[in-house]
């Protein structure tokens, strides 16, 4: 018998795979269990709110192949993961699956697998599908960022620049997101100084300034969010040793 956490993954799980082509699943699992999916887990989405060509639609079973990567693109762009998540959960099955191999819809799939922690999910999304160099970026912060975080749950402590190199090594890039020239992973010391200028001015920039300063470093908003908060991280644990 499912506890309700149980029961709140596995509708989740189901939702996030298939997007919308376990639907089938879903119900047999409603009916097994005598319960319904979670209230609130996926509510339904204002046609109005979602950006597609006809907003007029009333469902998204009228929506057009085209229209359906338009709006992952404009939801995977805007890091809007909790509607993106819903977005690609209410495709009903047919759509699901004229999409299933492009790549705005595979991207969007894997931010949304990122936020949720559904990290075999990701990487299954990258190891198994060729991604464009514009992609390789995103693809590849989230990659490493998934281990890392694993290894750190694993550990029970933040990873050193050591550790996150042993991580790397271990868990090389596949090739469907990376061309096979080596990379740093240092940021180069204008973006550094541009970080920290900002930094000073504003420790918590909010996503407007983010997006400002991912256009002038190059770096995508994610990683100007992560650099930020691993800064106050490390500020925080020199003024406690301070003390």
């Amino acid at each position: 018998m499912f506890t309700p956490e149980q029961l709140q993954k596995v509708w989740m799980q189901l939702a996030l795979q298939g997007m919308g082509a376990n639907l089938a699943g879903l119900q047999a699992l409603q009916a097994a269990t005598g319960a319904a999916a979670p209230p609130g887990l996926f509510p339904q989405i204002p046609t109005a709110s979602i950006p597609v060509l006809n907003p007029g639609s009333p469902t998204t079973s009228n929506l057009t192949a085209e229209q359906i990567i338009q709006t992952c693109d404009q939801l995977e762009k805007a890091d809007d993961v909790d509607r993106l998540a819903r977005f690609l959960y209410s495709l009903p099955p047919s759509l699901a699956q004229e999409v299933v191999s492009n790549e705005v819809v595979l991207k969007a799939r894997a931010l949304v697998c990122f936020h949720m922690g559904d990290f075999r999910q990701l990487y299954s999304i990258l190891e198994n599908h060729k991604f464009t160099q514009g992609s390789h970026q995103k693809m590849q912060y989230m990659w490493q960022e998934a281990h890392y975080r694993e290894a750190e749950k694993q550990r029970g402590r933040p990873l050193g620049p050591v550790d996150k190199y042993r991580v790397r090594k271990k868990y090389p890039m596949p090739r469907t997101i990376w061309d096979g020239e080596q990379k740093t992973h240092c940021f180069k010391e204008r973006t550094r100084s541009l970080l920290r200028e900002w930094y000073l001015k504003d420790p918590y920039p909010n996503p407007s300034k983010k997006k400002e300063l991912a256009n002038a470093t190059g770096l995508t908003a994610m990683q100007v969010g992560n650099w930020f908060k691993n800064r106050r991280q490390r500020d925080r644990a020199a003024a406690a040793k301070n003390k």
